[in-house]
């Protein structure tokens, strides 16, 4: 080959390297700055999270998904014996709430046990009723098959860890925000704060 060429060849190659680089860069900067947000989207621009659930409140009365309808939802998987992640973030919903003024009026929060054996209604009830707490939380209950249900539907993780007495629940800990249709709208890292999470959700319903 001429030298003009295999230059001219290489010169090609370096352009071709450095533009993947600069995409590559872009893109996992984008999903960084994403993650960071607590917003988490599928490649389709839909994240398939929610869906249809049938459970029990802390009242006994029987619900299920459209209990959405009509409402910001914040839907949070946990259980009443969990000693940091759940109150933790129980107390910063309240505190998110607070900072959203009355744009909390259109937002209500879903807790749904991943310990059915332990948490029954008066369980959730009971707990939910804690200080410090936010106002009007829904518990939500049923059998493993329904809880497993509820949570594969919104990609939440658990597990049981020990035997006796004295079990466990790991679980995951992301705090889903759902639409007034029902469909997911964002997801808000368990650690991202009030006044960040106020932002976001608060820049969510102005998108609608």
């Amino acid at each position: 080959m001429p030298r003009r060429s295999i230059l001219l060849f290489a010169g090609f190659c370096v352009m071709v390297a450095a533009a993947l680089a600069f995409v590559s860069f872009f893109v996992v900067n984008s999903r960084e700055r994403a993650s960071e947000a607590g917003f988490v989207e599928t490649g389709t621009g839909t994240a398939q999270i929610g869906g249809p659930f049938q459970l029990v409140d802390q009242d006994g009365r029987t619900v299920d998904q459209t209990l959405l309808d009509g409402k910001w939802t914040l839907v949070f998987f946990g259980f009443t014996y969990c000693p940091d992640f759940c109150p933790t973030t129980l107390a910063s919903i309240e505190a998110t709430e607070r900072l959203l003024g009355d744009k909390a009026d259109d937002l209500q929060t879903i807790f749904i046990t991943v310990d059915p054996e332990r948490d029954t209604p008066e369980a959730l009830k009971n707990y939910l009723n804690s200080e410090g707490f936010p106002e009007g939380v829904i518990g939500l209950t049923g059998t493993p098959e329904q809880i497993d249900g509820a949570a594969r539907a919104y990609r939440a993780i658990y597990e049981k860890v020990g035997e006796g007495d004295a079990y466990t629940m790991n679980h995951s800990l992301t705090v889903y925000l759902m639409g007034p249709d029902g469909q997911f709208r964002s997801a808000i890292s368990h650690d991202l704060g009030p006044q960040r999470s106020a932002e976001l959700i608060e820049r969510v319903m102005a998108r609608g």
